[in-house]
């Protein structure tokens, strides 16, 4: 299986996880979204709570140019560190999150 299958899956897997200790009820549900064919993934929770519209991403990765993307990530968990010790290098993860800037000093990829 080459890189960029192994970080399809890597990155599914955290997004199932967290979408399964979710917590949702009849009307706000987690919704996992994986586009496979232009590498966008995320979490996001939908629904109404009473008569107000919840609408929002939990995390959001993309995979491009070899690199995992985070582009979002609204848990507790450093899903950086996580991919890290699922065995992708430091040099194929992005915070996408933080500037150009900020990234030279994550000790992940600038870009």
């Amino acid at each position: 299986m080459d890189n960029i299958e192994r970080y399809r899956q890597f990155v599914k897997q955290i997004l199932s996880e967290h979408a399964q200790i979710a917590t949702t009820t009849d009307t706000v549900k987690a919704e996992l979204i994986f586009d496979t064919e232009r590498d966008h993934y995320q979490l996001a929770y939908v629904g109404w709570q009473r008569d107000k519209r919840v609408f929002g991403p939990v995390m959001h990765f993309d995979i491009q140019e070899g690199k995992i993307l985070i582009q979002y990530n609204g848990t507790e968990e450093s899903v950086a560190e996580r991919l890290v010790y699922m065995g992708v290098p430091t040099n194929d993860i992005v915070i996408g999150f933080h500037s150009s800037f900020k990234r030279q000093f994550t000790g992940y990829a600038v870009g």
